[in-house]
């Protein structure tokens, strides 16, 4: 009886216990770990960091360029007519042999990228993985590869790069990027199995988890890097995909030169560019301590090498920046 009044009664102050309609969504970090639930709140914090720093980068160019702009104007105004003229024609002067050298440049870059797709190192970034990456992560990806083209076009021996399993979202921000349409690269939605289908046997996926040491680099082999952002959640998902499609493996031989303060785990960028120094200089202590950052090797080692930290740290950020400076990427 009880229980009936106190129906009757909810339903005339209108609240009837049904189900919301539009209930609010679990927020996604509630079915995360406490580690998992940090990591995410350190990547927050650090895009906010950058994005703010972005942005007072601009504003700081914007004032640069109306500084110098009145500085030219007040210039001209102080000169006599002739003069003024004079010097007006020598600075168009200089902007016209500047973008001859970059047009020629660039017509270097591409002859050196066109030759690499006959005679160069094949080297792969398998981008299977896109499916256990967050937004994110494959927005960083992406920024990996983009670097990695723009180092490889500034080599006098490039590489031939491809990028393999490029669909979906990846697919989506690689196309947003400057140019990459104009790219000398290979762009295959298919895997590298089936785009090296005749030659399975010179496929060689690069792991840390590998018992093999590569010591030289092989022009007759494909090298395979595995296109995946934090690899601490998917630890040796490559190892196994390799031995699951009966490829062979290899490992860079990193304990040999130097000693890791954590695991030999390396970013796509960061293997790649290793390869592409080890390509122009066949040493690879010298590849080794110019790329991988301090903060993965021990102080021992960190001691003898200039420092260059990595993706997630402004002395590599401002590198890749310089490295990114370019008119165009194609």
């Amino acid at each position: 009886m009880n229980t009936t009044m106190e129906a009757t009664q909810n339903e005339q102050n209108g609240q009837v216990n049904s189900p919301d309609p539009n209930p609010s969504p679990v927020p996604q970090h509630q079915s995360l770990s406490k580690n998992a639930q940090k990591k995410l709140l350190k990547q927050q914090k650090y895009e906010a960091k950058k994005a703010e720093k972005k942005a007072q980068m601009k504003e700081q160019k914007q004032r640069d360029a109306e500084r110098k702009r009145k500085e030219w104007e007040e210039k001209l105004a102080a000169l006599p007519e002739d003069e003024r003229l004079k010097l007006i024609d020598s600075r168009k002067e200089l902007r016209r042999e500047r973008m001859e050298k970059r047009s020629e440049e660039r017509g270097q870059k591409i002859q050196r990228l066109t030759q690499a797709k006959e005679t160069g190192q094949n080297i792969v970034v398998d981008l299977e993985f896109s499916h256990l990456m967050t937004h994110s992560e494959i927005h960083s990806l992406v920024q990996q590869i983009m670097y990695c083209y723009a180092v490889n076009g500034r080599c006098s021996s490039p590489a031939h790069l491809w990028l393999t399993g490029c669909e979906g979202e990846m697919e989506t921000q690689l196309q947003r990027l400057p140019g990459f349409d104009k790219w000398i690269i290979e762009k295959e939605k298919q895997s590298y199995i089936k785009a090296f289908s005749d030659r399975k046997d010179d496929l060689v996926y690069l792991t840390a988890d590998s018992e093999t040491v590569l010591h030289e680099l092989d022009p007759t082999k494909v090298y395979i890097v595995g296109g995946l952002v934090d690899r601490n959640r998917w630890k040796g998902i490559t190892m196994k995909k390799a031995e699951e499609q009966g490829i062979h493996t290899a490992k860079l031989p990193i304990g040999a030169y130097m000693k890791m303060s954590s695991s030999q785990v390396l970013t796509v960028n960061q293997v790649i560019e290793i390869l592409l120094k080890f390509l122009e200089t066949k040493d690879w202590k010298d590849s080794f301590f110019q790329v991988i950052p301090q903060r993965k090797r021990t102080e021992g080692d960190s001691e003898n090498c200039q420092e260059v930290d990595g993706e997630d740290c402004e002395e590599e950020t401002e590198k890749k920046k310089r490295c990114l400076e370019v008119p165009s990427l194609d």
